[in-house]
């Protein structure tokens, strides 16, 4: 009875981080106007680690007294899925987000967003390689999502640039991060792996502003509130409830939630900064609501 509500609850926490980033686009927009793509990026994901340590001492402390001389070979194990699953996320997570950032530079924001979340068709293709089967509710689902983005996402036709294929190559390091999760997250401790994963991105995303940018501190500092919303917020908070959100459920549902970030960002922009939105742009959000219940729908298993 338990396993069948685990489902809804990481449902719940994923569709918390799809607000979480939804509402981010803002931020990293106005962040951008003060320092480059790499140093943002840098910036945000070192913030978003230091404000785990705190959080990893403490439960450090509440586990400490229940771990038994048994487990030390288990130990050592989970420490090394650990340590590679951290760098292994950090490594997906730094080429895919600054991929990104440099893609919207030649691209509108409206298809680099459709384009980013074509990892909702990209997880299940790349999940069938790896054995993950999917239903045909998942499928249709899948197919759903995408009518709706496009409806959202694609105001002003569609054609293909530089920066579209930049970000297209975003959107399959993001599906290879979504697998990275949904392999090592089962195996080790979720705010661990987020701590590492953006140790390993901010410091990777490091050495390209030093060399290319040179940051200024007093630019940083101008931009010390969006900087700190997506450090503390989108990748702080938001990434790690994505690999908890992710712990024990299938990647291309998990990639069909984190997809709404898409729908948020434009309701936010709706009831935040008053823009207006669309018939087309409403039918697609409905059309991407419908398509997340679709995939949540209680499935009969074949034994």
């Amino acid at each position: 009875m338990q396993k069948q509500q685990i489902p809804l609850k990481n449902s719940l926490i994923l569709l918390l981080a799809a607000i979480i980033w939804g509402i981010a686009f803002v931020a990293q927009s106005v962040g951008m106007d003060y320092v480059g793509g790499f140093t943002f990026n840098a910036v945000r994901s070192l913030i978003g680690s230091a404000v785990l340590v705190p959080l990893i001492l403490v439960l450090g402390q509440k586990n400490s007294g229940s771990v038994s001389s048994h487990s030390t070979t288990s130990g050592q194990q989970s420490r090394k899925d650990l340590i590679i699953g951290g760098i292994s996320c950090g490594i997906c997570l730094c080429l895919a987000s600054n991929f990104q950032q440099f893609g919207i530079k030649y691209t509108t924001v409206g298809k680099a967003g459709f384009i980013t979340a074509c990892y909702i068709v990209i997880v299940p293709v790349i999940g069938l390689f790896l054995g993950k089967k999917c239903s045909k509710f998942i499928w249709a689902a899948v197919v759903m999502s995408l009518v709706g983005l496009y409806l959202l996402c694609i105001t002003d036709g569609f054609s293909v640039g530089k920066g579209d294929l930049l970000v297209l190559v975003c959107a399959f390091l993001f599906s290879v991060h979504i697998l990275v999760i949904d392999h090592f997250s089962p195996k080790v401790d979720g705010v661990k792996l987020s701590c590492i994963q953006f140790l390993t991105c901010g410091i990777l995303s490091g050495i390209p502003a030093l060399l290319f940018e040179h940051p200024e501190l007093s630019s940083i500092l101008a931009a010390w509130q969006p900087i700190l919303y997506a450090g503390v917020m989108s990748c702080g908070v938001a990434y790690t409830l994505q690999i908890i959100g992710q712990k024990n459920m299938n990647p291309t549902v998990a990639s069909l939630i984190l997809s709404l970030e898409s729908c948020i960002s434009v309701l936010a922009g709706w009831i935040l900064l008053g823009q207006q939105l669309s018939t087309k742009e409403i039918l697609g959000c409905v059309i991407m609501f419908a398509a997340i219940i679709l995939a949540q729908l209680p499935q009969k298993q074949k034994e």
